[in-house]
């Protein structure tokens, strides 16, 4: 069964080899009792250790079953150990956090063998030495003797061929000894037993052979292998047989479990509690900055997206005649290329390269040239529900004619709805400007967005509204152009309500001089004849009737300061201008402008010159209104499947929410990512600690390496021991982080709230909270691979001896 050929043990110590064995030929019977004596450093132990796969034969040949072990490899040699052998130890080696059940059991599950079997087994074997009622105490709570008859139980339970004891009774009382012995004789009567001890008496008085060693030779055999005795009596080895059968038939490879990698780890540090939870808590510090990086990161995301799906869902889609290129500014003022004209960064010309750049601002001008079956392409999107009002502007100038007061007191009469201009003679000097606009939106949507301080809501074309900001102010040019001095720093609501202006259409605005060119009336003298003439059809008398002022937390201002008007006002002046005596020579001449009398340089330029009298109705720019978010995608996929539909006459539009918030949004990543950058360094000091731990745990483990390996684990299998330790610890480690990160989001939105009163701008996302679990387990099993590594390289017989 089991034969050693010219055994040859050597050991390296310094610069000298010690020869441990010298030539051992040696061959056992299947059953018998064989006792090696000899005094200590003979070398019986290390013959033992090499019987038993634990260590490795310098020359010579072991053979089982007639097949040399010269080409076994380290599978082959825990396989062995697993199914053929079990030891027993002087020591015991039983592993101190698992109960006894579980000691007992550890080769079966190294084996393979199922849960409830495994369980019925390991009960048998510890009834057969006595200790059935112990199943489910620690080691440290047994005496001696019951650790030892623990040890003899797990070297049985998987019914391996060869028993292999180590000075079983070393440790012993005489009592104790013979129990122990006896059972050792028992067990010989269907298995080989090999014991090493110096105890001859002992020995003689229950072995069936004796060997005895000297200096690493045999020196006395009292019942050499001569070729019998391996039969076994039927009556006793009928379980034997059947389990030697299938063990030759099939020699299954030993493997432990990861879940039971995670047992033996978990119960391990559950032994550690305080310095498992501290490690973990250490381990929990980086993922508790990142997720508190990602929280505010996500919390601030879902801000800005639930303001664009809220408040600025509503805000209008814009399409304007012309618009600028946002890409091709944002290049230009980073110094990039823009259109065709390709520059090459730190070039070595040797030359200063002239740029012009009113020609780079025009590359970035888009042109879009629309007619009316665009409009009404884009009407559609009113009659399908998703915008609740689509409006337009146009290139029409307007003049609104206002009584001024100056510093003096004196009233003089001016168009009041000019761009404002600004004198320096060392102080600013503001002219009249009403800041003229007409309201976008319909009345419902502008008042979700505004309060009505004073007055009433515009309703015709006659009246319009004052709009202020959130102190209540108005520029001062606005007050000058409605009458009020500058000497006045406040004017009441009731003042400001009921203030007229002038609106003055072609036929009065405009004369036709001798020379046939047309000219505005500008002089104070001549509009205020316009100013206090009669109202007609083209002197239109406006009031002011209200005030509006933005709503409390409205974060974009959506109508423009100042005098507001409702687009039937616009609707009205373009179809009295129509008619008007410059229009009709504008629209005789289409090669000169009959204001300056100076030619067109081409048909956009006599285009915009019609608009500008109102002679051209076709709108320069609309603004679609959605009712919702959900009505703002469908808009945008509508006017997309225009262009795609009619690539030679795309419409560039903008979408200023949509832009606003892909903004603050990519600012809050690159934000979020630097931060995260900085958070991840406290990461990896802690996964470096939960290596270096680790390390430290492999130290005070490596007796439990020794017995595993003993038992026949793999060191795939100690290095997964220390990797379910680190997977457990990781895990812990992230879940709390975690946790800790939900308990600390509810005093720092305490906090954001208190300063900026936004409510919930902490808010772990589960994706990012799961992320990070597995982050966290994931770093820490990557520290640990080092000691893992270390661990499974351990030579089991020197983690044997650790103690």
């Amino acid at each position: 069964m089991l034969k050693l050929q010219g055994i040859t043990k050597d050991y390296k110590s310094g610069d000298s080899v010690v020869h441990a064995l010298r030539g051992i030929d040696l061959e056992f019977r299947r059953t018998e009792f064989v006792s090696i004596l000899g005094h200590s450093g003979c070398g019986k132990t290390t013959m033992l250790n090499i019987i038993g796969g634990l260590d490795r034969y310098t020359d010579g040949d072991m053979s089982i079953d007639g097949v040399s072990t010269k080409k076994y490899k380290d599978v082959d040699w825990d396989t062995y150990r697993n199914i053929k052998v079990g030891f027993v130890f002087q020591s015991y080696n039983l592993i101190q956090h698992l109960t006894i059940l579980d000691n007992v059991a550890m080769a079966m599950t190294l084996s393979g063998v199922g849960l409830q079997e495994r369980k019925r087994r390991a009960e048998e074997a510890l009834r057969t030495v006595g200790l059935a009622e112990q199943v489910k105490k620690l080691p440290n709570q047994l005496s001696g003797g019951q650790m030892q008859r623990v040890s003899i139980a797990r070297a049985i339970v998987n019914n391996p061929e060869i028993i292999l004891a180590d000075e079983p009774t070393g440790a012993l009382d005489s009592a104790t000894s013979v129990q122990v012995m006896e059972l050792l004789k028992e067990i010989s009567k269907t298995r080989l037993v090999i014991m090493v001890t110096h105890n001859r008496e002992l020995a003689e008085k229950y072995s069936t052979r004796i060997v005895s060693v000297k200096d690493g030779e045999i020196v006395g055999d009292t019942m050499p292998y001569d070729g019998t005795g391996d039969e076994i009596k039927a009556e006793k080895s009928e379980e034997f047989n059947a389990t030697a059968k299938e063990k030759k038939q099939k020699l299954k490879k030993s493997s432990m479990s990861y879940s039971t990698a995670i047992k033996l780890s978990f119960k391990n540090l559950m032994t550690k509690k305080g310095r498992t939870l501290m490690t973990s808590i250490a381990g929990s510090i980086g993922i508790i900055g990142v997720c508190l990086v990602l929280a505010i990161s996500n919390g601030f995301s879902n801000y800005v997206n639930d303001l664009q799906q809220t408040v600025l869902a509503g805000y209008p889609v814009q399409i304007a005649q012309e618009t600028f290129d946002t890409n091709v500014l944002l290049s230009m003022f980073m110094g990039g290329t823009t259109g065709s004209d390709q520059k090459v960064q730190y070039p070595d010309s040797g030359s200063v390269i002239q740029y012009n750049p009113s020609e780079m601002i025009m590359s970035a001008i888009i042109e879009n040239d629309f007619g009316q079956d665009y409009i009404d392409y884009v009407n559609e999107v009113r009659e399908k529900g998703w915008a609740s009002s689509v409006t337009y502007s146009y290139g029409m100038e307007t003049a609104v004619v206002g009584k001024t007061v100056n510093t003096a007191g004196t009233v003089t009469y001016e168009k009041v709805n000019q761009s404002a201009s600004m004198d320096f003679s060392g102080l600013l000097s503001p002219k009249a400007n009403i800041g003229w606009s007409e309201m976008i939106g319909d009345e419902e949507f502008i008042l979700s967005q505004y309060d009505l301080v004073a007055g009433s809501f515009p309703q015709n074309k006659n009246q319009v509204i004052l709009v202020v900001d959130t102190y209540n102010q108005a520029n001062v040019s606005v007050l000058l152009g409605l009458g009020f001095p500058k000497s006045q720093k406040e004017v009441s609501f009731d003042d400001i309500v009921g203030t007229k202006l002038r609106v003055v259409a072609n036929n009065d605005i405009y004369e036709q001089g001798e020379n046939g060119l047309f000219a505005e009336k500008t002089t104070s003298e001549q509009l205020g004849q316009l100013y206090n003439a009669p109202t007609s059809d083209t002197n239109l008398e406006i009031e002011v009737v209200g005030v509006l002022r933005p709503k409390e937390g409205v974060q974009l201002a959506l109508l423009s300061s100042g005098i507001n008007y409702t687009s039937e006002l616009t609707q009205y002046l373009l179809g009295v201008n129509a008619e008007s005596d410059i229009v009709a020579a504008q629209a005789a001449s289409t090669d000169k402008d009959v204001t300056t009398g100076l030619p067109f340089t081409g048909t956009s330029t006599y285009r915009k010159a019609m608009q500008k009298l109102g002679g051209d109705s076709t709108p320069t720019g609309m603004n679609i209104y959605p009712k919702d978010f959900d009505g703002k995608e469908a808009i945008i996929a509508h006017l997309d499947a225009w262009n795609s539909n009619n690539p030679s006459a795309k419409v560039v539009y903008v979408d200023m929410s949509e832009m606003a918030t892909s903004m603050l949004n990519e600012i809050i990543r690159i934000i979020s990512i630097v931060l995260v950058c900085f958070a991840a360094i406290s990461l990896v000091v802690s996964s470096v600690m939960i290596g270096i731990i680790t390390y430290v745990s492999v130290v005070e483990r490596t007796k439990e390496i020794g017995i595993l390996r003993s038992l026949g684990a793999r060191k795939t299998d100690i290095a997964n021991v220390f990797n379910a330790e680190t997977f457990i610890i990781g895990l812990l480690a992230g879940v709390i982080g975690v946790i800790v990160t939900y308990i600390l989001s509810i005093p720092i939105n305490l906090i954001i709230y208190n300063l900026v009163e936004i409510g919930t701008l902490c808010m772990l996302s589960p994706w990012h909270a799961l992320i990070m679990i597995v982050v966290s387990f994931a770093l820490t099993m990557i520290a640990g691979l080092v000691p893992s590594s270390v661990a499974a390289k351990k030579d089991p017989v020197e983690a044997l001896r650790t103690e």
